[in-house]
């Protein structure tokens, strides 16, 4: 959807512009600040730099990193990176918009300011494409969900009759991936909780 690979199989047709946010500071040059960094950023959607400067203060503002704008982002946290990366996706005019897992850090007041400008995004008319594990987020900004497994699409419809099944999938699952990574489950699996009601 991004451009960013070609589909391995079959075609993708993307209608409008896309704005994304994939994985925090993709795009920005560590040794670039982070006005530098909103240029390079907009350079890269495309956007030249009168559009940026006509929305240079409004994309500050936003991302709350006033006093520190004017200095390299590697001395930026994750957070921070989040929120610039952030401010800048919500402020290109685009029809789309793709944020993948971008809820994952920063404090709760920044994360609600962020779901509450992508639901102005989604009553103007824009379409947000929210790629997540989260399944509270993908809830509360999603009106319709698709469940991938192994790649292929196993539901797609509501969002909380996707989050069921995604459930019931992790339920389900004999043997998880975090064991194979080596992490351990409490106790011996002699005894296994099948189900709980309350």
């Amino acid at each position: 959807i991004a451009g960013i690979f070609s589909p391995t199989s079959g075609r993708l047709e993307v209608d409008g512009t896309v704005g994304s946010l994939l994985e925090l500071g993709a795009g920005f040059h560590p040794d670039f600040t982070g006005r530098e960094n909103i240029y390079l950023s907009a350079s890269i959607y495309g956007l030249g730099r009168r559009f940026v400067r006509e929305r240079m203060d409004e994309i500050i503002a936003f991302s709350e990193l006033d006093e520190f704008i004017d200095i390299p982002v590697r001395t930026y946290s994750s957070g921070m990176y989040m929120r610039l990366g952030f401010a800048i996706a919500v402020n290109v005019e685009a029809d789309i918009l793709l944020l993948d897992e971008v809820f994952a850090v920063g404090d709760e007041a920044f994360q609600r300011k962020c779901v509450d400008r992508v639901m102005q995004f989604r009553e103007r008319g824009g379409t947000v494409c929210f790629v997540s594990h989260n399944a509270a987020a993908v809830e509360r900004l999603c009106e319709r969900a698709v469940l991938l497994t192994q790649g292929r699409v196993e539901y797609d419809g509501e969002t909380s009759q996707a989050i069921k099944r995604y459930h019931k999938l992790l339920a389900a699952e004999e043997s998880p991936a975090e064991l194979g990574a080596g992490l351990r489950e409490w106790g011996s699996g002699e005894v296994r909780i099948e189900e709980v009601r309350l």
